[in-house]
């Protein structure tokens, strides 16, 4: 029998230095199937076992000698967390032509930052061995743990398995763990038989009086680097690299779909509160269900109300990846389209200039990737003219025609993206904007309203007094993905939803009675506010919780009747009085208006919401002789 030694790491580690110093050993030993990959390089490996085999004082090894046996041979191998992975398993990354840059740099950057407030990642890389890299340090608010993902394509951070770097800041310490997905279960899992360490972060913190982990204890341990150390360069890319080349080999050519659970509207609110978010519960269903009826909704309202936050949240909780959402701050010197759409390199033809806010890249990711949603937040999107600098984008919406790019006929390179000639805006792109008005801003024209729907933010005394009472931080980080898994449903119910409102007599009846009384006045709507109130009735009805009627027509008069409405009072206060009278049950409206603290809010209102805007809105009349949606 051959005399085969037990081997260590460090011996296997001498024998790959050994081969790789003399390429002449490779001669006639070279694998047509397996290789061992170590650094960046593909080894054979039982060429390696062999040189190993001879520095502890055996024998030359072939595969013969382990009865032609690969696993048993690989076994020892692999026991000392080496990867052996089949030849057609590995991408081009592996092979010495094309390595992947080391990623070290991009590391000390992410541990630089995590220390600041910045929540910014665009600058980061985007992919590593193959591999799509995420990078998260919270979206709008710092995350307690900041990550760094690396993903097969079937996979997600929400809903799967991954290799992944988790930032424990209070504990100073880095993990490079086999992550497992918290928020759903995923389809696969590490098979770590062979894996030298595999306790969980839950494990490992017990284990070292860390205390209990925030987050992530589920993930099982690869590798602890001690920030309080300096840390090996040659280490973090060695064990990076050898993890996400198991990973590869795990997930092998595998093709999956992504489970797919119904949206619900209402578990949105319990995330909320978890987060110290607390919102009236019809506005968080309202605020879903309207961005579902149609991607384009404007928050008004008093500034500090949460508006920003809201849209922020909602994102964070349904989106699988942060380059899903951008938010972007609408500068006061937006005179056209290139801050959002970007422009032709007047310099050097064929080339394309995008744009700083990363609004054109999101644009392009959504459209590769139509079954997920995507954000685009504009934040006090009335500081410079709306219609200036998104008017293609309310043209585009509505009729579904492109934007032009440029006049090329092919696309054109912009910075490692193919910007085409011209685009469309994805279906599973939504566009929240929020206002804020003041001296500095300007009025939305009706032609923007018409093309939106608009959700008002107040702050009532109750909500105020309860916030008093325990004031709380925010945080946004614990939503991350909890509604991940209805993502594809929420876009499959935006983009096909056709479903009649159950009661459509009655609602067409309504309708009408509003449509003749504004007629009288001047002000009637067209048929697309007519569409989009029956479609928003129709996914109330089957998405909010425990509905009535009135709820739906409320909710509907309130974001695509009253926003319209602005100007004098010769103008405005015919139609205020017969919009007054249609939201209560009997008596004047004209005297309920006059004198409003007479109206019986219990009693005799049908639609509250909508009652109390026109309240105010008539009380700006009398008092400034004009009036808008926004300022009142």
């Amino acid at each position: 029998m051959i005399d085969i030694k037990e081997l260590d790491r460090e011996t296997i580690l001498e024998a790959i230095s050994v081969i790789k110093n003399n390429p002449g050993k490779r001669n006639g030993r070279e694998s047509t199937t397996y290789d061992l990959v170590h650094e960046n390089e593909a080894f054979p490996p039982i060429l390696v076992l062999s040189e190993a085999n001879k520095l502890a004082g055996g024998k030359e090894l072939t595969l013969s000698d382990f009865n032609n046996n690969t696993e048993k041979a690989f076994s020892t191998l692999r026991n000392f967390d080496f990867i052996v992975t089949k030849k057609n398993n590995l991408s081009s990354d592996v092979s010495t032509q094309d390595k992947p840059e080391p990623f070290i740099e991009t590391l000390q950057e992410f541990l630089k930052q995590a220390k600041t407030s910045n929540t910014k990642t665009k600058h980061y890389r985007n992919s590593y061995n193959g591999l799509e890299v995420n990078v998260s340090f919270g979206q709008g608010y710092p995350a307690k743990i900041p990550w760094i993902s690396f993903l097969h394509e079937t996979q997600t951070t929400s809903h799967g398995i991954y290799p992944v770097y988790l930032l424990y800041k209070n504990q100073n310490i880095l993990i490079l763990a086999y992550g497992i997905s918290e928020t759903n279960e995923p389809n696969y899992d590490w098979n770590l038989k062979e894996a030298t360490e595999a306790i969980s972060i839950r494990e490992y913190f017990e284990n070292n009086g860390l205390g209990k982990p925030h987050r992530y204890g589920s993930s099982l341990i690869y590798k602890v680097y001690d920030l309080e150390k300096d840390i090996d360069d040659y280490s973090i890319d060695s064990d990076l690299f050898e993890l996400t080349s198991r990973y590869k080999q795990i997930m092998g050519n595998i093709v999956a779909p992504k489970n797919s659970i119904p949206f619900e509207s209402k578990l949105l609110k319990d995330s909320l509160n978890d987060s110290n978010l607390v919102y009236n519960s019809q506005l968080v269903e309202r605020f879903s269900i309207v961005l579902v009826t149609k991607p384009f909704l404007i928050l008004t309202g008093l500034s500090g109300s949460g508006k920003t936050k809201l849209a922020q949240a909602f994102a964070k909780w349904i989106i699988e990846e942060e380059s899903q959402l951008n938010l972007v701050p609408v500068g006061a010197d937006w005179t056209n389209r290139e801050p959002l759409l970007g422009y032709p390199n007047a310099l050097e033809e064929g080339k394309y200039v995008l744009p700083e806010s990363g609004v054109l890249q999101l644009i392009l990711r959504a459209e590769k990737d139509p079954e997920r949603p995507y954000f685009l937040i504009l934040d006090e999107m009335n500081l410079s003219h709306v219609e200036r600098y998104f008017a293609d984008f309310l043209s585009a919406i509505e009729s579904g025609e492109e934007i032009k790019l440029h006049s090329g006929i092919k696309s054109w390179e912009a910075n490692g993206y193919q910007i085409p000639s011209s685009l469309t805006i994805p279906k599973n792109l939504f566009i929240i904007g929020t206002v804020n008005i003041d001296e500095t801003t300007y009025m939305f024209s009706p032609k923007v309203l018409d093309r939106a729907n608009v959700i008002e933010f107040r702050v009532s005394k109750n909500e105020m007094e309860n916030f008093l009472d325990k004031p709380v931080d925010v945080d946004l980080s614990e939503l991350e993905g909890m509604g991940a898994g209805m993502a594809k449903d929420f876009v499959r119910i935006a983009v096909n939803f056709a479903d009649e409102f159950s009661d459509k007599s009655t609602l067409s009846k309504e309708l009408i009675q509003f449509f003749e009384n504004l007629s009288d006045v001047g002000a009637e709507f067209g048929y697309r506010t007519a569409n989009e109130i029956s479609r928003f009735a129709s996914l109330a009805e089957q998405l909010a919780e425990d509905w009535e009627f009135e709820q739906i027509m409320d909710a509907a008069i309130s974001q695509k009747l009253l926003p319209k409405l602005h100007g004098s009072r010769r103008k405005l206060e015919g139609v205020l009085f017969k919009l007054a009278q249609l939201c209560i049950k009997e008596g004047d409206a004209e005297e309920l208006l006059k004198k409003p603290s007479d109206i019986d809010w219990e009693a005799n209102v049908k639609y509250p919401i909508s009652l109390e805007k026109i309240v105010r809105m008539h009380k700006g009349l009398l008092e400034n002789g004009f009036t808008s949606f926004a300022e009142a």
